[in-house]
């Protein structure tokens, strides 16, 4: 029985525009040519939002918005959080879809277990539950 991957397939009502985190990412590739970041109310808001959406407590963001080398710092540990979940849950969902092609279901279904076991991020959680009940 093949199983495919609904992420790698682009299903689902989980698959949605990452506008947001695309933004924080032009600011770290802005950072990383040496530019200025700019505080400006809209910077600041993406900041806050982004950062919530990857689990980053409040108030530290609070606290990295207060200057800018706090802000510098929390957009590169937002784009870590975002690349390392991503990482993670691709080789989960890669290595699962690998077990299945072999027909070890029980392994397949383990490799996003242990990814759920760790993952913080509520949209890597959603899509790791999702292949796990299309395993099902």
């Amino acid at each position: 029985m093949a199983v495919s991957s609904l992420l790698a397939k682009g299903q689902g009502p989980l698959m949605r525009e990452t506008h947001d985190w695309d933004k924080v990412a032009a600011l770290e590739r802005q950072l990383a040519r040496e530019e200025v970041l700019e505080l400006t109310p809209e910077v600041t808001e993406l900041l806050r939002r982004v950062a919530r959406e990857v689990v980053v407590p409040d108030a530290e963001v609070l606290r990295a918005l207060l200057t800018p080398e706090g802000s510098a710092a929390l957009v590169r540990e937002v784009r870590r959080r975002i690349r390392e979940g991503s990482q993670r849950l691709m080789r989960a969902i890669s290595e699962s879809n690998r077990l299945v092609e072999e027909g070890d279901m029980t392994g397949a279904r383990k490799c996003l277990e242990d990814v759920l076991a760790v993952e913080v991020i509520p949209l890597y959680r959603q899509h790791a539950e999702a292949e796990l009940s299309h395993l099902e």
